[in-house]
């Protein structure tokens, strides 16, 4: 039984009612892990230190962990975490709510100078964004750009399509949407009343109906006992009568490890499933009960990455591990199919939308009749009730309008009507209609909501292609890596030289040791030049200011642009402790040197493909102006003749070196090429600098077998920090 890597939307619904017990509860500190762990640690007055863990990779949860359950605070904390920790250090946990019944949650944070809301995707690719109390994106872990949705910074948060929710929908509305498929019972649970496979059959197991039993063939009292036993389910999550479960299942895939064989029994089950009460397709499996659901869940991820771990480890001799390829791509698999049955069901309810609005004006002169009635009434301030009751007794005398309507809703003003659909199927359908407006008006809404729904399935068709790009790309580094595999074992062995190449392919090695550099330049934009000269421009004024005073020597070069708007740019010619002799730099030096100044200019920012820069020594540098001019912070009076460098591209390499230290780089891709295992090079184009360092990110991580060592040290953040402001696109 394959084990269970994401939360449900019954799961969710089931943990809302318990996090929210932990409301007042005051934010200490957010913590990243990797790209996709979110931790935010709190303190309750009366339950202590609570850990609230976020999780949307390939594991994607939400729940309080138990403190022994958490891993030691990570090192330096990218943007994301610092941005959280800035707006959320001291706020009042406010609350959590589950979005409709997708698998998002939104978490609300109050203090008294600015409210922040967390809102976490537990679905797809997952995502976590922060909002400001306008609904602004203030940061997100990945950058969504659809047809059918934005989460950007400095968007307007956008939900994703709204899905039907089974817990809540109406008998007649339950049996619309399952007579509307043309599949069997349990994938329509599954797919159009988003159930999902196991709460599908679990469903139609406690309504002793069938799985396999085709729509057309089901009965009215199967429905109704399908839909009493989904308010069953509702009741039950709604009261918080909770009985949590954790299932378990031994090491050779059976229920229970009492087979009366000589095995080892001293081998732990492994953990399948979390459930927020007992399930009925679960029968066979042992399970383990919990005082909460929460606690339950904490308890499966804690021992799930274990036992991931655990599988995961080799002995020191074994060398390179095979990569998960079949998992990844049967997640990938899962992914698409999910997709696919999300595009089935917008089709379908957009051909329904469209079906309803052709009903209004095939019964034109009845709908017509019945809003005619309704809107005078209104008029005249006859209320709501007696509306309704005047129509039933309309009704009751066989007047065909009256007849067709089967609710009247003065809250929302709208009338429902059921009309006899066309065919000789002799079925009726449905139609909520707005009693202010005409038949045309309620039609043209109808088709409105028909397009809607077209266009979150483009979004859907757009989501599903990416998904295949990934599941190609998964399928490509498998076939990579078997030739190598390949190659490798039919090797002649002759000597020490191949197995020294083989370590320096620090793309295949399956683990790679971290050996983080601490040097004075980190926090100024810099890099290394071909001939191994650091170059160290400034981020803002102050730091130009700081790199001239403090940092530029009588030997060095300095550098800027002709361009208003460009850092200053030092050539070393040594450290800032070293003592400096003449240094005769290459041209080749000295043009990497210009590029880099000219490509973190307004050259860049800008759009344009090259600039020009120009060099002098350090004794031209002035903060001196000429009698009654004034110089702006950061900027400098240069006298005397300058060295120019002319149209020298705008180009950008960022990329990942392995040796002798492990760092992520970036500067001209003449200098970073040769020294990174694996780069990107990037050229002025429409992408933000948060999102072409993403974009990188997973270029380079997918390179690497060991993709834990990319998130560790060149993420999005820090790839990010060797971007130039502006747009980027990839240079292919």
């Amino acid at each position: 039984m394959d084990q269970k890597r994401e939360l449900s939307s019954i799961d969710l619904a089931a943990l809302v009612t318990e996090l929210n017990r932990y409301e007042g509860a005051k934010v200490d500190k957010a913590y990243l892990y990797d790209d996709d762990l979110l931790r935010l640690k709190l303190r309750d007055f009366d339950r202590g230190r609570v850990e609230l863990m976020i999780e949307v990779g390939e594991i994607k949860r939400a729940h309080a962990a138990d403190p022994d359950h958490v891993a030691d605070a990570p090192g330096r904390p990218p943007n994301f975490a610092k941005m959280l920790r800035n707006r959320m250090s001291g706020a009042d946990f406010a609350g959590v709510e589950q979005y409709e019944f997708d698998r998002i949650l939104t978490f609300e944070f109050e203090r008294e100078d600015q409210n922040t809301t967390l809102v976490a995707e537990l679905f797809g690719q997952g995502n976590v964004a922060a909002l400001d109390e306008t609904g602004e994106v203030i940061g997100a872990l990945s950058t969504v750009r659809l047809k059918s949705r934005t989460v950007a910074p400095g968007s307007q948060y956008e939900y994703p399509a709204s899905r039907l929710n089974p817990l809540d929908v109406s008998r007649g509305g339950f049996d619309r949407h399952m007579r509307e498929s043309d599949s069997d019972v349990v994938r329509t649970l599954a797919t159009q009343l988003n159930l999902g496979g196991l709460y599908a059959e679990e469903v139609c197991t406690r309504a002793g109906v069938p799985k396999e039993t085709p729509i057309e063939e089901a009965t009215d009292d199967q429905l109704g006992a399908l839909h009493d036993a989904l308010a069953r389910i509702d009741e039950r999550l709604r009261s918080g009568d909770v009985d949590p479960r954790v299932y378990e299942e031994s090491v050779d895939g059976s229920g229970s490890d009492d087979d009366g064989s000589d095995g080892d029994d001293d081998v732990d089950p492994r953990v399948v499933d979390v459930t927020p009460f007992p399930l009925a397709e679960h029968e066979g499996l042992p399970s383990v009960g919990f005082d909460s659901f929460n606690a339950a869940v904490d308890e499966y991820f804690h021992r799930l990455g274990s036992e991931d771990t655990a599988e995961g480890e080799a002995p020191a001799d074994a060398g390179a591990s095979r990569p998960e390829f079949e998992e990844e791509i049967a997640k990938q698999e899962r992914i698409i199919e999910q997709q696919r049955g999300a595009i089935e069901g917008f089709e379908e309810q957009a051909q329904a939308e469209r079906e309803r609005a052709e009903l209004l004006y095939a019964n034109y002169d009845l709908v017509d009749e019945v809003i005619s009635t309704v809107r005078e009434a209104r008029e005249n301030e006859v209320p709501w009730d007696e509306i309704g009751e005047t129509l039933d007794a309309g009704a009751e005398r066989g007047i065909p309008a009256a007849e067709a309507v089967v609710d009247v809703d003065g809250g929302e003003g709208t009338v429902t009507v059921e009309l006899d659909e066309e065919g000789d199927d002799g079925g009726t359908t449905r139609v909520e209609l707005d009693a202010s407006e005409g038949v045309e008006v309620n039609a043209d809404r109808l088709y409105r909501e028909a397009k809607r729904v077209e266009d979150k399935k483009e979004g859907a068709m757009e989501a599903i292609e990416s998904t295949r790009e990934e599941l190609e790309a998964v399928k490509e580094r498998k076939a990579e890596w078997e030739e190598k595999q390949a190659a490798d074992d039919g090797g002649d062995g002759e000597g020490d030289d191949e197995d020294e190449e083989y370590e320096t392919d620090w793309l295949a090695r399956s683990s790679i040791p971290i050996r983080s550099p601490d040097d004075w330049y980190d926090r100024f934009r810099w890099f290394h030049t071909s001939t191994g000269y650091l170059v160290i421009g400034g981020r803002n004024a102050d730091q130009n200011e700081e790199l001239v005073k403090k940092y530029m020597s009588k030997h060095d070069r300095f550098f800027h642009t002709q361009a208003h708007g460009g850092p200053v740019t030092i050539l070393k010619a040594s450290g800032p402790s070293e003592s400096a002799d003449p240094v005769d730099f290459s041209e080749e030096t000295l043009r990497e040197a210009a590029q880099f100044a000219v490509s973190y200019s307004s050259d860049w920012k800008d759009g344009r493909g090259a600039g020009d820069a120009y060099m002098v020594e350090p004794d031209q540098v002035s903060k001196t102006p000429e009698s009654g001019e004034y110089i702006e912070k950061g900027s400098f009076v240069i006298r005397g003749d300058r060295t120019y460098f002319e149209d020298v591209p705008c180009r950008i390499a960022v990329g990942v070196q392995c040796e002798p230290i492990t760092r992520a780089i970036g500067g001209p891709p003449s200098a970073i090429v040769d020294r990174a295992a694996a780069h990107v090079t990037f050229e002025p184009g429409m992408y933000a600098q948060n999102d072409a360092a993403m974009m990188a990110y997973r270029n380079l991580k997918e390179r690497f077998n060991d993709q834990s060592f990319v998130r560790k040290v060149a993420s999005a953040d820090l790839l990010q920090e060797f971007l130039p402001p502006g747009g980027s696109d990839i240079v292919d």
